[in-house]
């Protein structure tokens, strides 16, 4: 490892990690007084014990970190003071969040984004100052495919490397910087995206279901290792029994398991495996009790 640039603002940080290698781009953040943590390479699921909750911008920290693993992705601490909040537009299989974003470009709310990340999935990451005087908290909106990470949530960073289908390996790439940055009013915007709606008082028996994604998605985030995976499962068969489509159980509870520190491709396999098993008990023949005995 060269001795990496001192970054004297976040942005420049941010702007210059592209032309560095991971460890001197990690050590970069840092001196510009992000702070950062290693994640699995090709993954997203954090490499500390406590995951983001680890993240630092002490040199010495930093460095230690990526001289024992150097192929390590950086992940960033989102929501801190002098740091960042930001904005994820997903692009997948399941839909697109540019039209969203489209809207709030029409409404004014996202022009004081100060660097546009690609990320390598074909979505981007505007993040926007941290306002020094409140703490915007994560939310996620799986029908408009946007996410917002604030205070207590962190993003992978340039220029980490995410794993492809094919075996690749695809970056996180800056697209341009922004000219007049301002904090993003992250309830404003999901008011826009998603505006809230009367709902009728719901029975007892119905006050848990498995359409209640975001209810779901919160107690899955609050699991402790160890019953990570098994809470996933549990909460996917919820949803696959509400009749949620699976790539929609995905927005929802893949943001929150990756919050927990599992991989993708385990929440993959944990969602196909619990849509499956709720299929086959569906449509598994019924006993029925005759008169005189139990029915063939």
């Amino acid at each position: 490892m060269v001795t990496p640039p001192v970054m004297s603002t976040p942005t420049d940080a941010v702007a210059a990690a592209g032309e560095l290698s991971l460890p001197d781009a990690a050590a970069a953040y840092a001196s510009a007084g992000l702070a950062v943590f290693p994640c699995v390479p090709g993954e997203k699921r954090p490499l500390t014990e406590h995951g983001f909750t680890d993240a630092t911008a002490d040199p010495a920290r930093v460095v230690s970190w990526w001289r024992r693993w150097p192929e390590a992705n950086i992940g960033l601490a989102t929501g801190q003071p002098g740091g960042f909040d930001v904005l994820d537009i997903d692009v997948h299989p399941g839909g697109s969040g540019f039209p969203a974003l489209r809207r709030a470009r029409r409404a004014g709310l996202v022009d004081g984004w100060t660097v546009t990340v690609r990320s390598p999935a074909g979505g981007v990451h505007l993040y926007f100052p941290v306002d020094p005087d409140r703490e915007q908290r994560p939310w996620a909106l799986p029908k408009q495919h946007v996410d917002f990470r604030g205070a207590g949530g962190y993003v992978i960073v340039p220029p980490s490397r995410i794993a492809d289908e094919h075996g690749g390996r695809r970056e996180y790439r800056l697209i341009a910087t922004g000219r007049d940055p301002q904090p993003v009013e992250a309830g404003e915007l999901r008011r826009l995206l998603d505006p809230p709606r009367p709902r009728p008082a719901l029975r007892p028996a119905m006050a848990w279901n498995g359409r209640s994604g975001e209810r779901l998605g919160a107690w899955l985030a609050a699991q402790p290792e160890g019953n990570r995976n098994r809470a996933l499962f549990w909460a996917a068969c919820r949803q696959a029994e509400a009749g949620v489509s699976q790539d929609e159980a995905r927005s929802v509870l893949g943001s929150a398991a990756e919050r927990t520190g599992l991989g993708e491709r385990e929440i993959d396999a944990t969602l196909a495996s619990a849509y499956r098993t709720t299929t086959r008990r569906h449509d598994a023949p019924t006993m029925s009790i005759a008169p005189g005995g139990l029915g063939r």
